[in-house]
Protein backbone atom coordinates (compact mmCIF):
# COMPACT_ATOMS: atom_id res chain seq x y z
CA UNK A 1 0.00 0.00 0.00
CA UNK A 2 1.36 3.66 -0.93
CA UNK A 3 2.05 5.74 1.72
CA UNK A 4 -0.64 8.57 1.94
CA UNK A 5 0.10 11.98 2.26
CA UNK A 6 -1.49 14.68 4.79
CA UNK A 7 -3.74 16.32 2.09
CA UNK A 8 -5.49 13.01 1.26
CA UNK A 9 -5.29 11.78 5.20
CA UNK A 10 -6.76 15.06 5.89
CA UNK A 11 -9.19 15.10 3.74
CA UNK A 12 -10.42 11.56 4.14
CA UNK A 13 -10.45 11.99 7.99
CA UNK A 14 -12.82 15.40 7.34
CA UNK A 15 -15.24 13.57 5.10
CA UNK A 16 -15.47 10.93 7.86
CA UNK A 17 -16.25 13.30 10.89
CA UNK A 18 -18.69 15.39 8.55
CA UNK A 19 -20.45 11.56 7.88
CA UNK A 20 -20.60 10.40 11.00
CA UNK A 21 -20.56 12.52 13.86
CA UNK A 22 -22.11 16.46 11.86
CA UNK A 23 -24.70 13.78 10.11
CA UNK A 24 -23.33 15.27 7.05
CA UNK A 25 -23.23 19.52 7.74
CA UNK A 26 -19.49 20.17 6.10
CA UNK A 27 -20.42 23.77 7.24
CA UNK A 28 -19.24 22.51 10.89
CA UNK A 29 -15.71 20.42 9.35
CA UNK A 30 -13.31 21.86 11.79
CA UNK A 31 -10.31 23.57 10.65
CA UNK A 32 -7.28 20.99 10.66
CA UNK A 33 -5.54 22.12 13.69
CA UNK A 34 -9.22 22.43 15.93
CA UNK A 35 -8.51 20.37 18.61
CA UNK A 36 -11.67 17.39 19.47
CA UNK A 37 -11.33 17.41 23.20
CA UNK A 38 -11.05 21.39 23.57
CA UNK A 39 -14.60 21.80 21.34
CA UNK A 40 -16.07 18.34 22.68
CA UNK A 41 -16.64 17.84 18.84
CA UNK A 42 -15.42 13.98 19.46
CA UNK A 43 -15.64 12.35 22.93
CA UNK A 44 -13.62 9.16 23.87
CA UNK A 45 -16.05 6.74 22.19
CA UNK A 46 -16.03 8.85 19.21
CA UNK A 47 -11.78 8.66 19.28
CA UNK A 48 -12.22 5.01 18.83
CA UNK A 49 -14.48 5.01 16.11
CA UNK A 50 -11.93 7.24 14.43
CA UNK A 51 -9.12 4.95 15.18
CA UNK A 52 -10.94 2.01 13.70
CA UNK A 53 -11.88 4.10 10.48
CA UNK A 54 -8.27 4.52 9.97
CA UNK A 55 -7.19 1.27 11.11
CA UNK A 56 -9.43 -0.50 8.12
CA UNK A 57 -8.82 2.71 6.18
CA UNK A 58 -4.72 2.49 5.93
CA UNK A 59 -4.07 -1.22 7.22
CA UNK A 60 -2.31 -0.83 10.14
CA UNK A 61 -3.04 -0.71 14.24
CA UNK A 62 -2.88 1.84 16.82
CA UNK A 63 -0.95 0.72 19.52
CA UNK A 64 -2.65 1.37 23.46
CA UNK A 65 0.49 3.75 23.77
CA UNK A 66 -0.34 5.52 20.40
CA UNK A 67 -3.60 6.81 21.84
CA UNK A 68 -2.25 10.23 22.76
CA UNK A 69 -3.92 13.77 21.93
CA UNK A 70 -0.46 14.31 20.13
CA UNK A 71 -1.85 11.22 17.67
CA UNK A 72 -5.69 11.91 17.65
CA UNK A 73 -6.72 15.45 18.65
CA UNK A 74 -6.57 16.73 15.57
CA UNK A 75 -7.53 16.28 11.98
CA UNK A 76 -3.81 17.71 11.29
CA UNK A 77 -2.13 15.40 14.03
CA UNK A 78 -4.57 12.39 12.80
CA UNK A 79 -3.28 12.94 8.88
CA UNK A 80 0.66 13.29 10.37
CA UNK A 81 -0.04 10.08 12.33
CA UNK A 82 -1.29 8.61 9.99
CA UNK A 83 1.39 9.19 7.31
CA UNK A 84 4.36 8.46 9.89
CA UNK A 85 2.73 5.51 10.69
CA UNK A 86 2.17 4.49 7.40
CA UNK A 87 6.02 4.53 6.65
CA UNK A 88 6.35 8.24 5.44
Amino acid sequence: MPVPDVASVQREVTAFIVDNFLFGNASEAPAPATSFMETGLIDSTGVLELVAFIEEKYGFKVGDDELVPENLDSVANLAGFVVKKAGG
